[in-house]
């Protein structure tokens, strides 16, 4: 592996291989402002890479989150957004996509040492991600329609889809520039206003996009960005002005999420939860593509997927070959500085997260699988851990059960198809899932017995804005992207009038 560096650079201001950008935004935004919280309080967003405090921010509580909503609610019962033309809405959505490319270095560099994310892919893919949901949810916002009903009655019939109204977006750590605009650009195409709460860790990109939706020219009170803690998310579900929640995050929380928005006004939640994806590798796969393809499905963006491939199951004909070749491989993994071109893993999110891994793969070894490689600490200042392969793993382990969301990879055998297959399904979780093989058989038998939201055929990571994505089981319900990610942002609303005297109904 390669030598860890921490990017302690002091002529190159805390970076190894890029000037980190000055940060601008620290506030919460709310109604068009930056503002400090109610109570004063602020926090510390942490850069993983050196486990040095970059900044502190204003923290929101339950008392900013009822002016956020206050504001949102202004903003959808009398303001324009609402009220406009979905092409008016479009023309906004693109502006404030063209910010963003105009600005796509900084906001790469926010996320990396925020989150310890590859500064590459952030400026390759992330960031010019946000402008695309931007781009596809302007090109919906003037096609949202009803329907005229044929009826069997005197009556005129027909539907409208309006907004549903102020929406509350809670979203994770891991991706924090997708996420924000997985969420909020199918909302504002709806019409809504809203609140979104980035995750503690990351506030930083999710700030900065404030700034730039307000240069964009999006109205003040439709988009309030109010980061902080548990407890703001909480409020948000509980709020009894807010219309609807869409949550990304953890099962537990989920269910927490889901609890307060029952217990308040019945609004209704989208929740794309835990995951713990099986890949299926059956033995007429190309055991080295194979290999790449499974190492890259759990090791890709450190393990902090809920998508990620941790089980990894290798039919019987070919395991001792896999085996071998992917420890092979882990061990060349280069982990290191995020903003190192070569570095292929940079380090854990948070220090919470860093530890509870380091503790998985401990009760990894004491539920009795074999550690293969990896399961240290990689390097001495930040929160690096080695890629980890665990194998003999057992179906009732917790490692093979539980969502680690880290770098390691949980690796066991199967002899049929219909073995593979209930190994698959061996889980609470139905998220995403893989199938790696050459037969168009088995790869159809597969992919249609996986519970699982999402099935990847001979890839992984293979999103697209136009194909909708969620859970099955635990993983949730409710989808993103595609115009279903749209639908939750609108309500039906029927019309019927009289008809009299007419010879044609």
């Amino acid at each position: 592996m390669a030598n860890l560096s921490n990017g302690n650079d002091d002529s190159n201001n805390n970076g190894s291989f890029l000037k980190i950008p000055k940060i601008k935004f620290t506030k919460l935004f709310i109604n068009g402002e930056f503002v400090d919280s109610v109570s004063g309080k602020r926090f510390e967003t942490v850069d993983p890479r050196t486990e040095e405090v970059i900044t502190e921010i204003a923290e929101a509580t339950k008392e900013d989150i009822d002016i956020a909503v206050k504001a949102a609610r202004q903003a959808f019962d009398s303001g324009p957004w609402p009220r406009m033309p979905g092409a008016e809405r479009a023309k906004i959505m693109l502006k404030w996509a063209e910010l963003i490319e105009e600005n796509i270095e900084e906001i790469a560099a926010l996320d990396t040492i925020d989150g310890g994310k590859l500064y590459s892919w952030c400026k390759a893919v992330d960031v010019p991600e946000a402008s695309n949901l931007l781009r596809y949810y302007a090109g919906a916002a003037d096609k949202i329609h009803g329907e005229v009903f044929k009826t069997s009655r005197n009556l005129h019939l027909y539907s409208l889809m309006e907004p549903v109204g102020v929406v509350g977006h809670i979203i994770p750590w891991n991706f924090p520039t997708v996420m924000f605009f997985t969420k909020a650009s199918p909302a504002l195409a709806a019409g809504c206003t809203m609140l979104l709460k980035p995750a503690e860790h990351t506030p930083l990109s999710a700030l900065f996009y404030a700034h730039l939706a307000k240069l964009a020219g999006i109205p003040d009170g439709v988009l309030n960005v109010v980061p902080g803690f548990g407890s703001a998310g909480a409020a948000i579900a509980s709020h009894m002005d807010v219309d609807a929640v869409s949550f990304t995050g953890s099962t537990e929380t989920g269910r927490k999420v889901m609890m307060a928005a029952t217990m308040s006004n019945l609004k209704p939640v989208s929740l794309e939860l835990g995951g713990k994806s099986p890949v299926l590798i059956f033995d007429d796969a190309d055991v080295d593509k194979a290999v790449d393809l499974a190492l890259f499905g759990i090791l890709h963006n450190k393990g902090e997927i809920c998508v990620a491939f941790s089980r990894v199951y290798v039919q019987e004909g070919i395991y001792d070959e896999f085996e071998k070749k992917v420890v092979e491989k882990a061990k060349t993994w280069v982990v290191g500085d995020p903003f190192d071109p070569k570095v292929q893993q940079g380090p854990q999110t948070s220090k919470a997260q860093f530890e509870k891994i380091l503790s998985y793969i401990e009760l990894g070894k004491k539920e009795g699988a074999t550690l293969l490689t990896g399961g240290k600490r990689f390097g001495n200042k930040g929160y690096y851990i080695e890629p980890t392969i665990f194998s003999n793993v057992k179906e009732d382990m917790l490692i093979s059960q539980d969502e680690i969301f880290g770098p390691v990879m949980v690796l066991s055998k199967f002899k049929s198809i219909e073995e593979g297959i209930e190994k698959a399904n061996s889980s609470k979780y139905g998220l995403a899932s893989g199938i790696v093989t050459k037969n168009m058989d088995i790869a159809n038998t597969v992919s249609r017995s996986i519970r699982a939201g999402i099935v990847w055929i001979n890839c992984f990571f293979a999103f697209d804005v136009d194909c909708p994505f969620g859970g099955y089981k635990m993983s949730g319900f409710g989808r993103d992207y595609g115009l279903e990610a749209l639908h939750k942002y609108l309500q039906v609303k029927s019309v019927a009038t009289p008809i009299y005297n007419s010879p044609w109904l």
